[in-house]
C-alpha cells in the first residue's frame, strides 16, 4: 500500500482540500490530468482517487462521466467542499498594495465585485494553486493569488482578504474512488448508489425504466444523459440514488431497471456525505 491519494492539480488545489477533508491521514499525490489521477490508482502509484464531478455554479465537470465507467474503479465515498476564495499575498504585502490577482479563469468572475471595488485586475492562470505557488516565487507585493487558504499555508502566503467570493453557494462534489468497492458498509447519514445504464430500443423505455424507482419510493438525486462512442443514437445515462442495492426497495427498482436496459453498471455504493444537506 502506498497510502497516497491522487487528485488533479497542484498542492493546495480545492481537490487537495477534499482529500484533507475525507482522508487527512493519506499522502497527497498531485496529477496533471483526470486521466493521470485514474491511472495512478490503476497502476498502484496511489490507493485512492479524488475526482470532482459537479459544481453548484458550473454544473457537470467535463469528461468525468465518460471517464468513471471506463476507469474500472469503484466509488467508495463522496465529499462536498465549499469553495471559499481568498486573496493571498506575499509576506509584508497589504491589500492596498495589490493591483493584480492571478487565478483560474473559473474563479475570477466569482470575485468580480471584490476585485472591482478594490481596483484589482484579474489575471488568468491555468490553476489556482499554481497561481499561489508562482506568486510566492515572484515575491512581488503588487501581485496576489485567488486560491484556498490551504494553498496559502503550503506556499507561505498571507491571507489579505478572506472569503471574497460574490456568492455563498459555490460547492463542488467529489467522488473518492478505489480499485475495489466495499458494499458491506452502512453510513451514519445513509447510503448512495451510482450507476450508468443504456435503455433498450423500445418505445418509452426510459419512462418505464424509471417507473420502478417511483413505485418503490427510491429517491433519485441525479439523472443525466450523454452521448457515447461519438454517436447521436447511443445515449448513456448516469444516475445517483439514495439507498443500498441490498435494501428491498432499491433491489426491486434495480430489477425493474435491468429489464428495460441493455447495459447496467453499478459504479459504487458508498456513505452519504454529512455535508450533502
Amino acid at each position: 500500500m502506498t497510502n497516497a491519494i491522487a487528485f488533479q492539480g497542484e498542492l493546495g488545489a480545492y481537490s487537495h482540500e477534499a482529500c484533507r477533508y475525507k482522508r487527512p491521514e493519506m499522502d497527497p499525490y498531485p496529477c496533471r490530468t483526470f486521466e493521470d489521477v485514474i491511472s495512478a490508482v490503476q497502476t498502484g502509484k496511489a490507493d485512492l482517487a479524488m475526482l470532482p464531478v459537479e459544481n453548484t455554479i458550473y454544473g457537470r465537470v467535463a469528461d468525468i462521466h465518460r471517464l468513471l465507467p471506463e476507469s474500472g474503479l469503484k466509488i467508495i465515498d463522496e465529499a462536498f467542499v465549499r469553495v471559499h476564495i481568498n486573496l493571498l499575498g506575499v509576506p509584508g504585502a497589504r491589500l492596498e498594495d495589490v493591483t493584480e490577482a492571478h487565478s483560474h479563469v473559473v474563479l475570477l468572475p466569482q470575485c468580480a465585485r471584490f476585485l472591482s471595488d478594490h481596483g484589482i485586475q484579474g489575471r488568468v492562470n491555468a490553476d489556482n494553486a499554481r497561481a499561489a505557488r508562482e506568486i510566492s516565487e515572484r515575491g512581488e507585493k503588487h501581485a496576489a493569488a485567488l486560491a484556498s487558504e490551504l494553498a496559502g499555508e503550503i506556499y507561505g502566503l498571507n491571507v489579505l482578504a478572506r472569503h471574497i467570493e460574490d456568492t455563498d453557494s459555490n460547492t463542488t462534489r467529489f467522488l473518492l474512488m478505489a480499485r475495489e468497492g466495499n458494499d458491506a458498509r452502512r453510513g451514519d447519514h445513509g447510503m448512495m448508489t451510482t450507476f450508468v445504464f443504456q435503455v433498450r430500443n423500445i418505445p418509452a423505455a426510459l419512462y418505464k425504466a424509471m417507473g420502478g424507482f417511483a413505485t418503490n419510493g427510491v429517491n433519485m438525486t441525479k439523472l443525466e444523459s450523454y452521448m457515447v462512442d461519438g454517436s447521436f443514437t447511443a445515449t448513456q445515462f448516469y444516475a445517483d440514488i439514495e439507498g443500498h442495492p441490498d435494501d428491498p426497495a432499491v433491489a426491486l427498482a434495480l430489477e425493474e431497471l435491468d429489464y428495460f436496459t441493455d447495459m447496467l453498471n453499478i459504479l459504487g455504493t458508498y456513505p452519504r456525505d454529512a455535508r450533502r444537506d
